[in-house]
């Protein structure tokens, strides 16, 4: 196995984790880390790959993304809350930094717009509720 593989994987499983525990965490982001994790294992194994894939964190979280669908509005709102409150700490901590508050502001402006008309907004599925009388 080539060091290019194994950096693809160990990413990957960094990824994973972070990404495993950003959907139990509502501050840490789910997304971006499962992306990475599904970008890296398409990479580095076709097994890993097709684990991943089948796993429902994936199904949840990427499956309709990654198929072009878009997100659920929901999801879109979550995504785009957790940028702004960590973009928002790396604004405020950058007070004596004018072009790296420019920059960050421009990457934030550039997220909300992506999100906002770049991604097609899926209709949430609702649970089926059968009635018991």
């Amino acid at each position: 196995m080539s060091i290019k593989k194994i950096v693809y994987i160990v990413v990957g499983c960094v990824g994973l984790v972070i990404g495993a525990v950003g959907s139990v965490v509502p501050v840490l982001p789910t997304f971006p880390f499962l992306l990475l994790a599904a970008y890296c294992f398409a990479k580095s194994s076709k097994k890993l790959n097709e684990w991943f894939v089948g796993t429902k964190l994936y199904k949840d979280n990427l499956e309709s993304y990654v198929a072009g669908k878009g997100m659920t509005r929901k999801t879109k709102i979550r995504i785009m809350t957790t940028v702004t409150l960590f973009m928002s700490i790396g604004f405020i901590m950058m007070s004596r930094v004018p072009v790296g508050r420019a920059i960050l502001f421009a990457v934030w402006v550039f997220h909300m717009v992506y999100f906002l008309f770049g991604v097609k907004n899926l209709k949430e599925v609702k649970a089926d509720t059968k009635d018991n009388t």
